[in-house]
């Protein structure tokens, strides 16, 4: 498995939101809330699902509703990412 960056979540985040402008995620999005960036819990839980698809890394729900940044997301994933390697 490889490691999560910015521009993954990036990704995911723009095809989970359904967005078809692209641009709402462009620039530095590590420390912004997932609020700002007008992203739900509905949301979170699509990237959370996805995520686990695509990573391997299930994140409880309770764990996905106190998330509050992308970098809060990759560091997350990469810890357990390295936790199970």
């Amino acid at each position: 498995m490889s490691t999560m960056t910015i521009d993954d979540v990036r990704r995911i985040l723009v095809a989970c939101a359904g967005e078809t402008d692209a641009a709402a995620f462009a620039g530095d999005i590590d420390g912004v809330e997932f609020e700002e960036l007008g992203y739900d819990s509905l949301a979170l839980m699509e990237t959370a699902a996805r995520i686990e698809q695509e990573y391997g890394v299930r994140i409880p729900d309770e764990r996905v509703a106190d998330l509050r940044t992308p970098r809060e997301l990759v560091d997350l994933v990469n810890g357990a990412a390295a936790r199970t390697s």
